[in-house]
């Protein structure tokens, strides 16, 4: 069977390059060896955002008093949390099948290779081989977690983020490696529960070690308060997992110090790595970079009518950008113009409680890439609609240019706050700046509000503080 283009991968990236192709007039056919939807929508971003809204709901009921409402006997049920949470990733998976159907997408289900002469070998679970053919091909294979040398996931004592979803048992103790989105969110949706957790992280910095230094510093203050143990600067050495229980070698990066901790299961949440081994890169010439694929703006590879987006290039391993990646590459592909993507205006979220969100320069980033900088800053404690929420912690901090005006960057941490940061990537497509941002009324009581007061903080025009 021939195509106009066949992508090799169903997740974010995939689905959304195989439907905008389609809308384009493309004869699309989408390889894919597991469940429609990739890791994202089966084991990562929506089944997850699952667990954790279970979690949220749960400390809601454990503080109900707060709000006037009396709940007794209140109890978490681990297994109805698990089963919800596949359910809706399975009713998700679903819906891009649905989406197929409606756009003539056409599923070839296996795994798929890439061989000479813009084609894509096959093999089903039957071990059968179809070859099919392709004007256009693109490698959306996406990323699995990172493992570890010295803590290889055996997936029962050490395990990874799909095993962390699938439990059958609640943990009593549970060791986190890595305080990334991944590590500090399992954190949060086990500790709700009743899991004793300790977050070990490389970085000095310590929790979600790539944003701002003062979002790092209000987390770790409030998991503290949570009574999640977090260890900064600290290296896992070894864990032995011999008997019923791991015993993890922890060794403190500044003073040499080792601990050992004892727990029930260790989650490895050390980031993702690409998968493009054994899909015949090789075979094709294709340029790889530490596993990477190389690609140009419009995610051309050095092959002719091969491309590559998501997780197997070197981006940001982000949901939104596989998918924004893909239909990019379609449009130029189509025959369109597209702009390339601007990869300092992509916004990051963490789901875990309270959330994180944040785009463009941090502060220290800013002013390393030297620029003069006005730094505004807004505690939700300030906020009416936060206090008669009971949501008070945590801030919006905004950073300008302080000749132009320019938005260089935005960092919050708060309830909500992920569904708050697109006004601010808007802003910054559009060039806004801060006086216009000011100048801009915001609806009172929200929790956006903070957004503008926080740029007349910056200004020294804040009213509420």
């Amino acid at each position: 069977m021939n195509f106009d283009l066949i992508v090799i991968g169903s997740g974010p990236g995939g689905y959304v390059a195989a439907i905008r192709a389609s809308q384009l007039g493309l004869k699309v056919g989408v390889v894919e060896r597991e469940n429609l939807g990739g890791v994202c929508l089966n084991w990562g971003c929506i089944p997850t955002k699952a667990l954790l809204k279970s979690a949220q709901v749960f400390e809601y009921i454990q503080h109900a008093e707060d709000y006037g409402i009396s709940v007794k006997d209140a109890k978490a049920d681990f297994g109805g949390m698990i089963g919800r949470s596949r359910n809706v990733a399975e009713g998700m998976s679903k819906g891009i099948n649905f989406l197929f159907r409606k756009n003539k997408i056409t599923t070839i289900e296996g795994e798929g290779r890439l061989v000479r002469g813009k084609k894509v070998e096959v093999t089903d679970k039957g071990g059968k081989k179809t070859t099919y053919e392709a004007a256009h091909i693109i490698v959306a294979t996406g990323g699995r977690a990172r493992q570890l040398p010295n803590i290889p996931i055996d997936g029962k004592k050490i395990i990874g983020y799909r095993e962390a979803m699938t439990l059958d048992k609640q943990p009593k103790k549970m060791v986190v490696v890595g305080a990334g989105a991944i590590g500090v969110e399992f954190a949060y949706f086990y500790s709700s529960i009743g899991t004793e957790v300790t977050i070990v992280e490389f970085m000095e910095q310590g929790l979600v070690p790539r944003e701002d230094a003062d979002i790092s510093k209000e987390l770790t203050k409030i998991y503290k308060k949570k009574g999640i143990s977090v260890m900064a600067n600290s290296a896992v050495q070894s864990v032995d997992t011999k008997g019923s229980s791991c015993k993890v070698v922890v060794k403190n990066r500044k003073t040499d110090k080792e601990e050992t901790i004892t727990c029930d299961v260790v989650l490895s949440a050390a980031g993702v790595t690409p998968n493009t081994e054994n899909i015949g890169l090789e075979e094709l010439g294709i340029k790889t970079d530490r596993g990477m694929i190389e690609v140009d703006a419009f995610y051309q590879t050095n092959v002719p009518g091969i491309y590559a987006i998501g997780d197997v290039v070197a981006t940001q391993a982000l949901a939104h950008v596989a998918s924004a990646e893909g239909i990019i590459c379609v449009e130029k592909i189509a025959g369109h113009t597209p702009e390339p993507l601007d990869y300092n205006n992509i916004p990051g979220c963490t789901y875990c409680s309270p959330e994180v969100a944040s785009v463009g320069y941090t502060e220290a980033a800013a002013k390393e890439a030297g620029y003069e900088v006005k730094v505004g800053k807004f505690p939700f404690t300030a906020s009416g609609k936060a206090k008669a929420a009971g949501a008070s912690e945590g801030f919006v901090k905004v950073i300008f240019d302080a000749k132009y005006g320019e938005w260089l960057g935005a960092h919050f941490i708060g309830a909500n706050v992920t569904e708050m940061i697109a006004e601010v990537v808007v802003a910054r497509k559009l060039e806004t700046t801060g006086h216009e941002i000011i100048k801009s009324v915001h609806p009172h009581p929200t929790m956006s509000e903070a957004v503008m007061e926080a740029a007349a903080a910056a200004y020294g025009e804040v009213i509420h503080m």
